[in-house]
């Protein structure tokens, strides 16, 4: 318990140590924000703060931290560090700098972003690359709640019952104005979210169990290396690519720069805490990796989240603790959709005021989903996990260019750490994992690892080299 209760604690503090120094080098300003100065009614629409934050929250809060979270807990509890530094270090960081910078470009998605910093290759890559990515997330966030909805309700109620269901909501979210449906009911779900954090922790210690102090050791049951597994399968519990997508929905609600760290930081770093949660959750419960483990080989990540709410708040308790995850998913999966289709819309210059035009590409979207939801959910869910987080180095590099243009001094070191690590990891991942090459570590590790070393000297000679010489012939 003293391990979970000092990580929570460096999480507030890095929302108000590093979260400063972050706001303190982009530098907000009072200038209008896209919402006021290009108010359409459908994307851009000015909110309060409290309403933008939770349906960022609830935006960028799918099962990511919570599948994702019991599935590293597997690893022992080292998955603390990662989830405590990544969120601090690198999620929070994509997502203000994200967030802020759309803000800047009027409201752009992360595609224009990375087309104007990293160039038009780059951009076209992004693009189709982002829509395959917001697909897969939407696909995942619609088996997961069907799921657990379906042993909340009568047998009849199965779970291609709650996919329709939830694709049916999917088309009215993604087509209606933002503030319409999404910007009405995530304030109720985020309260049920909010609700489900502090509830857990508190079941956890009333009712005797114990959750492990911090250990280095690799707990893996099957001897699954940490290097690179357990950075890719937390997924957003840390840093995810998919919140780059959808932090410029909010950067066009949002009506000032300066509650940019509140918001984007700000949920990043509640995220962090929803993913220590049930980490720390899963092992005490199960009282053992192996055990943990099991359970998820035995009834899956969505009967595992059952298991665990009921067990630690009784019936009544844990029913809320499963709407509030249900919530999670649902929140995300429409605005992943939503996304998927403002992405596209700007690809291919389409007007999305009349509605019939968001038809157009709403239907075929969410068709292609429903298709994907027939695939195994593991298969989809390791895909999943490594694209988001090559998605993620990308937006990180995209951010170090930015700061390298745009600030003074060393700021650009905030996203090039970052950004250098989780190259490493996503091309060490695809190297040796099963889904990919499978390579033997011996031939993968150094590989990988080179490789973001290599992508770290261009950047340097690229961006770094280029701004020195201007500057001293100045």
């Amino acid at each position: 318990m003293f391990t979970f209760i000092v990580c929570i604690i460096c999480l507030i503090l890095g929302y108000v140590i590093y979260g400063k120094v972050v706001e303190h080098f982009f530098n907000p300003s009072n200038k209008p924000t896209p919402a006021i100065s290009c108010q359409d009614g459908v994307d851009y629409v000015p909110m309060s703060n409290w309403k933008v934050f939770l349906i960022q929250l609830l935006n960028i809060a799918g099962t990511g931290p919570i599948f994702g979270a019991l599935m590293g807990a597997v690893f022992g509890p080292v998955v603390f560090l990662w989830i405590v530094a990544g969120s601090i270090f690198a999620g929070a960081v994509h997502d203000y700098m994200t967030g802020m910078i759309s803000i800047r470009k009027n409201g752009a998605t992360i595609t224009e972003i990375v087309g104007e910093y990293l160039g038009i290759e780059m951009k076209q890559v992004m693009r189709l690359f982002t829509i395959i990515l917001l697909v897969l997330v939407g696909t995942v966030f619609v088996t997961s709640p069907a799921t657990l909805l379906a042993l909340l309700t009568p047998e009849s109620l199965n779970v291609t019952f709650w996919i329709c269901v939830i694709l049916i909501y999917y088309v009215l979210a993604t087509l209606l104005p933002i503030d319409k449906i999404i910007g009405r009911i995530y304030p109720v779900f985020g309260i049920i979210l909010l609700f489900m954090v502090v509830a857990i922790p508190i079941g956890i210690f009333y009712g005797g169990y114990t959750i492990p102090e911090l250990t280095l050791e690799n707990l893996h049951p099957e001897h699954l290396s940490i290097w690179p597994f357990m950075f890719i399968t937390v997924a957003c519990g840390a840093i995810s690519g998919f919140h780059a997508t959808q932090t410029p929905l909010m950067s066009r609600c949002i009506t000032n720069e300066k509650s940019g760290r509140k918001i984007f930081y700000g949920a990043m770093i509640t995220e962090g805490l929803i993913a220590l949660v049930w980490a720390a959750a899963g092992v005490a419960f199960y009282n053992s990796t192996g055990g943990l483990l099991n359970a998820l080989n035995t009834l899956g990540q969505s009967g595992v989240v059952y298991e665990i709410s009921v067990g630690i708040l009784g019936l009544a308790g844990g029913i809320l603790a499963i709407i509030g995850v249900v919530a999670c998913p649902i929140t995300s999966g429409d605005t992943a959709f939503r996304s998927a289709r403002i992405t596209l819309a700007e690809w291919f210059n389409i007007d999305q005021k009349p509605i019939t035009k968001r038809l157009l590409l709403t239907i075929p979207l969410l068709v292609f989903g429903a298709l994907l939801t027939q695939i195994d959910f593991n298969i989809i869910w390791r895909y999943f996990a490594w694209s988001n987080q090559v998605l993620a180095s990308i937006v990180l590099w995209t951010i170090a260019v930015y700061l390298i243009k745009h600030v003074k001094g060393f700021a650009y070191i905030i996203a090039v750490i970052p950004a250098t690590f989780l190259t490493a990891v996503t091309s060490t991942y695809i190297l040796v994992a099963s889904e990919g090459l499978y390579l033997s570590a011996s031939i993968g590790y150094p590989i990988g690892i080179i490789f973001a070393i290599a992508t770290l000297c261009l950047f340097i000679y690229k961006c770094i080299i280029p701004k020195s010489k201007t500057s001293t012939s100045k």
